[in-house]
């Protein structure tokens, strides 16, 4: 197997490892920049121009941009005819367009919305393919350089599909998170996302009292849901994230809806999890006769898992004790890494810093773990493309 101690002692490496510390201020200056960009899920254009034009600025060649706005932009390996190597950072937050995306620097943290989820790891692609540039490193095998689109919310990882589908299993697959430094993760957990829609009579809170209400049988929907007994392991979740519906406080609602998400670490038991609210739904039909309820699948994002003694699992935690992380941590997770895995392909998770409070206004990044987590990248990237 590839010896990522060998890769660490080669002196364009060291230079390239070093540069990571001697320029840690241009790096968070660069995270910043990407950061300022609204960037919300479905809505990514602005960020994708930003990013074609760094990657043409630090020479990558065959940039482009995609009908989804994701971008691609190749590193010539020695070796063109070997599997490729894709390093992907999604481009999209959850944060609306009009957010407020105020930096603030307080005790060496970085304040923004955003910002280490996923800005950092798009700036990290961009200042390992510079580095690599200026440090005259040259794999064996293309480089494949892609800031995509989709993997919040409602995206349903369109972007990564649209990438897997390009390269296939020809390849290996590094996907890069801005804010979960010393982790790797080679286990996709499966998420079915469902929206149920619930009719009802209605009418008026006083004189058709006894009338039934779509949001009182949601309600009875929910609770049961609340009940159902889900195994610990293989880990299966339930959660109801978003209620709507009623016309006003004293109207028997005739319309309301749920916004439901299942996840579990093993298909059978998603499989499982989702049959038992089919089954409640059912239940709750026959029994309230004049509701109607539609379940909707709003979002599927596959399960998958690779062993970790696989070459490119061990070699990120190789990388990881080289750069002196000692605890190296593994955890299932959904990422953009669902899609390679789901379909069997080589593919690793792995992350760039420490951020705090991600997917709130409040979020923070601690910069001080990027040297070690682009240098983990970068063995990585090297050991994986030889």
């Amino acid at each position: 197997m590839t010896d990522i101690a060998a890769i660490a002692r080669q002196k364009p490496v060291q230079a390239a490892l070093a540069s990571f510390t001697s320029q840690l201020d241009e790096i968070v200056d660069l995270i910043i920049q990407v950061q300022q960009i609204p960037s919300p899920t479905f809505a990514e254009e602005r960020r994708a121009h930003f990013v074609a034009q760094k990657f043409a600025e630090t020479g990558l060649v065959d940039v482009q941009v995609d009908d989804l706005s994701n971008v691609y932009g190749r590193f010539p390996g020695t070796a063109p005819l070997l599997p490729p190597v894709i390093l992907s950072a999604h481009t999209d937050t959850v944060f609306p367009r009009e957010t407020d995306l105020t930096v603030r620097q307080v005790n060496g943290n970085v304040h923004g919305p955003g910002i280490g989820d996923n800005s950092t790891g798009v700036a990290g692609l961009i200042t390992l393919a510079k580095s690599m540039k200026a440090h005259n490193l040259h794999p064996s095998a293309d480089l494949w350089f892609v800031a995509n689109v989709g993997e919040e919310g409602m995206g349903d990882l369109r972007g990564m599909r649209a990438v897997v589908q390009r390269f296939g299993g020809n390849g290996r697959y590094i996907v890069v998170e801005g804010g979960i430094f010393g982790f790797i993760c080679h286990q996709a957990i499966g998420v079915r996302r469902f929206r149920l829609d619930f009719q009802a009579p209605g009418g008026h809170s006083w004189g058709s009292f006894g009338s039934t209400s779509a949001i009182h049988v949601m309600g009875h929907l929910i609770a049961a849901i609340d009940q159902i007994e889900v195994p610990e392991s293989p880990r299966t979740t339930y959660n109801v994230g978003i209620v709507q519906g009623g016309q006003s406080i004293n109207s028997i609602a005739q319309s309301a809806s749920l916004w439901l998400d299942l996840r579990s670490e093993d298909v059978a038991a998603l499989q499982t999890l989702e049959a038992q609210v089919r089954q409640l739904v059912a239940d709750l039909m026959e029994r309230f006769t004049e509701t109607a309820v539609t379940l909707t699948l709003v979002g599927d994002r596959p399960a998958g898992v690779i062993p970790r003694d696989t070459p490119l699992v061990a070699w990120a935690e190789a990388a990881l004790r080289q750069v002196g992380r000692e605890k190296v941590e593994y955890f299932s997770g959904s990422t953009d890494n669902n899609i390679p895995l789901s379909q069997g392909f080589p593919g690793v998770c792995i992350g760039l810093a420490r951020s705090t409070n991600v997917h709130r206004l409040d979020e923070y990044l601690d910069p001080s773990y990027l040297p070690a987590g682009l240098g983990q990248l970068l063995l990585l990237t090297l050991a994986a493309a030889s």
